[in-house]
């Protein structure tokens, strides 16, 4: 892995466009790509990865002239990858945020967000969503090799929950026909390890990002990749009768367990 130091006119992006996942006014993303490779995200592909130049004091500089709302971070590169344990510019991120009354929902798939407890239990209103993608070991084993584990990620949710961190859990990209007859077993996990919320996304294959998944997936379950080039076919999203019957399965459970979907 290989890291630069990039310059950046602007850090801090406003929200023009309000949508119904992660509901935030502005995001910031501390590094650009990621070191966890996971096979199914197009930050796979670049091996580097890109640090901003006097991140934090443009960041104090930025979010001084902005109305209060609340931050997203890691909405595209997770803010824990590995060289967050040197560099701590998340944790000073989080110090600014705190500074300035602002609110954070951080998403992340690691632990270390841990070793920042004590800074996200000082800001006003803070969520954390922590994501996974399958119960089944081997199908994250072989998609998202270099993150802790299923089980390490749901006992984070439940420790961030403990520490009275509004946590939830997202199955974030949502894998079709891998996830399917899970759904209903994640959904009582999530109760069981104390998430105060749900949230989904399905998988999105764009461009040579497709290609390169597909790529992964025929070495997993080349009979999977036929019936993806049949759910993605002409488009990156999968069809509108898939889509419809997961979200009306998610629907019922969610109804069923009373849990609520961010």
């Amino acid at each position: 892995m290989t890291y630069k130091y990039i310059n950046y006119d602007k850090i801090i992006n406003k929200i023009t466009k309000k949508g119904n996942l992660f509901f935030g006014d502005y995001i910031i993303d501390p590094y650009q790509n990621c070191e966890f490779g996971c096979k199914y995200c197009d930050s796979t592909f670049d091996k580097t990865i890109y640090i901003k130049n006097d991140f934090l004091n443009k960041i104090e500089r930025e979010i001084k002239n902005l109305s209060i709302g609340t931050v997203i971070i890691g909405s595209v590169v997770d803010p824990y990858q590995n060289i967050e344990k040197n560099l701590f510019i998340t944790r000073n991120l989080l110090k600014i945020i705190k500074k300035y009354d602002f609110n954070v929902h951080i998403l992340t798939k690691s632990n270390l967000i841990m070793r920042d407890i004590d800074i996200l239990k000082q800001i006003k209103n803070v969520s954390s969503t922590i994501s996974i993608i399958s119960l089944n070991e081997n199908v994250s084993n072989y998609f998202e090799s270099n993150v802790p584990s299923t089980l390490e990620r749901l006992e984070l949710v439940k420790k961030l929950s403990e520490n009275k961190i509004n946590t939830g859990l997202a199955i974030i990209p949502l894998l079709p026909y891998i996830i399917d007859n899970e759904i209903e077993k994640i959904l009582k996990q999530s109760i069981f390890f104390k998430a105060n919320f749900i949230i989904y996304k399905f998988l999105e294959l764009k461009g040579f990002q497709k290609k390169i998944f597909l790529d992964y997936l025929e070495k997993f379950d080349n009979n999977l990749k036929i019936k993806y080039l049949e759910l993605y076919k002409n488009n990156y999203y999968p069809n509108n009768l898939y889509v419809k019957k997961i979200n009306d399965k998610f629907e019922y459970y969610l109804k069923k367990y009373k849990i609520n979907k961010n």
